[in-house]
Parts: structure tokens; C-alpha cells; sequence
């Protein structure tokens, strides 16, 4: 059984900043890419940033230059640092992370519960 335990969500004024952490649990050999998703109310879920096992990181145009993701190798960790944030960053953010199980199957897809972020005005 594959778990993604995230943390760091809440609530800041415009402007301010947040950090989101998760860490992937179980019985696993291996993790491919890793990121973060967001889906505000009404719209369908989106990509924020993702980064693959080298470092190697990508961004919504959205959040370029705000948005800071990193990994921990060791610690099976990905942490989206969060500056400038306006109202329009509100959403549920949802951790992600292509996991393998055993090095015979192609790696899973494997989802956070999800964290809320709220930005005010």
C-alpha cells in the first residue's frame, strides 16, 4: 500500500507565503516524478509544478517565479514553497507521485487526500 501524507495548507493574506511538504510511505523500490496538482471550485484539477528524480522541475506558467518545488531523495519528500500568493492560488492542492512497487511493472500514479489553501484578499 502506496501513501501520500501531505501537510502545510491553511490560510494567508495576498502576498504571503506557504509551503506544502509530502512524504511517500510504503512498500515501494522506486519514485519517478513528483509534484503538485491543484483544483479550485468549478474547474477541473490543474498542474502546478512537477520534478523528476534528477531535480529537474517544471511549472505552470501561472506560478513561474513564485513557486519554488523541490524533492528529498531520501526522505521519498516533495515540497512546494509558495511566495506572492493572490486569490487566485486558491484551490485544494494535491500531491503527487509516479511510484514503483516492484522493478517487473511500469510505475503507478499515486494521489495525496489533497490540501486546502486559501488565499485572502
Amino acid at each position: 500500500q502506496v501513501q501520500l501524507v501531505e501537510s502545510g495548507g491553511g490560510l494567508v493574506q495576498a502576498g504571503g507565503s506557504l509551503r506544502l511538504s509530502c512524504a511517500v510511505s510504503g512498500s515501494i523500490v522506486g519514485i519517478e516524478d513528483m509534484g503538485w496538482y491543484r483544483q479550485a471550485p468549478g474547474k477541473q484539477r490543474e498542474l502546478v509544478a512537477t520534478i523528476t528524480r534528477g531535480g529537474i522541475a517544471n511549472y505552470a506558467d501561472s506560478v513561474k517565479g513564485r513557486f519554488t518545488l523541490s524533492r528529498d531523495n531520501g526522505k521519498n519528500g516533495v515540497y512546494l514553497q509558495m511566495d506572492s500568493l493572490n486569490p487566485e492560488d486558491t484551490a485544494v492542492y494535491y500531491c503527487s507521485a509516479r511510484a514503483l512497487i516492484n522493478y517487473r511493472s511500469p510505475g503507478r500514479d499515486y494521489w495525496g487526500p489533497g490540501s486546502q489553501v486559501t488565499v485572502s484578499s
